[in-house]
């Protein structure tokens, strides 16, 4: 796949990663899945019974695993201890060894608890998962969780369901500079200029659910996700020209050319 993200060992062709809550119906979720053209959904495992092999007709049932790489999420986990657990119990269930890893260290702003993921993402790895890292957007966290083996960081934009955009871009590219596994941004795009503000940083791909699920029409907002995020990533292998403080004519100031 020509300029193909890669995480661990499979490649996939989308930058756009979507998630599974907050929709207002399974058929909402599956037709705005589709409309964002992701290769990769991420679940959060406390959302699912994973201990029922007759879920019958669920939402999760519904997500076609033979399209989609499903990516379980450690969503709600508090300690380091709690993740792990989580994760475990994503892989004894069948979901592989792909797992984002998130450790919260607060309920009003849901930032991440840095030391206690840090600590989990050791465990994880010296167990081979794939860590896929929710972090803050730190670039020294990034660096040490790509010393602790991650296959990816992915530093938040704002906090988690806010909206708010890319508050700080600048930390967003020290990041993109100080690590060489890939960058996913995750947390706190609203719309689809967020989303090609991101990519034009340089970022790898973005993952993002409450953008899409809590929109007034999730489907056409997952294709303006998808939309964006192709753009941004265009713009950004693209080179853009440098910012000046002054005009610069873009017609030459005398002659015509090829006369």
């Amino acid at each position: 796949m020509a300029d193909a993200l890669r995480i661990g060992d499979t490649n996939f062709s989308s930058r756009l990663i979507v998630g599974t809550g907050k929709y207002p119906d399974t058929e909402t979720m599956l037709a705005a899945h589709r409309a964002s053209g992701a290769d990769m959904v991420t679940v959060a495992v406390r959302r699912v019974d994973l201990d029922d092999p007759g879920r019958g007709e669920s939402w999760f049932d519904s997500i076609d695993q033979t399209r989609y790489t499903i990516l379980p999420n450690t969503a709600g986990a508090y300690t380091a201890e709690e993740a792990v657990r989580i994760a475990r119990i994503a892989r004894a269930a069948g979901l592989g060894d792909l797992v984002k890893l998130e450790v919260l260290g607060d309920e009003r702003t849901l930032l991440p608890d840095v030391h206690a993921l840090l600590e989990a993402t050791l465990e994880l790895v010296a167990e081979d998962f794939v860590v896929m890292a929710y972090t803050n957007d730190d670039p020294i966290t990034a660096r040490r969780l790509e010393d602790a083996g991650v296959a990816a960081v992915m530093p938040l934009a704002a906090p988690i369901g806010s909206g708010l955009g890319i508050l700080n871009p600048l930390t967003i590219e020290f990041i993109r500079e100080m690590v060489s596994v890939p960058v996913i941004v995750d947390a706190g795009v609203g719309t689809a200029s967020d989303a090609a503000r991101a990519m034009e940083l340089g970022v790898d791909a973005i993952l993002m659910n409450t953008a899409i699920a809590g929109a007034t029409d999730p489907v056409r907002m997952a294709n303006a996700m998808r939309l964006g995020v192709e753009a941004g990533r265009e713009a950004f292998l693209s080179g853009r020209i440098p910012r000046r403080r002054y005009a610069s004519a873009s017609s030459p100031p005398v002659g015509v050319p090829g006369t």
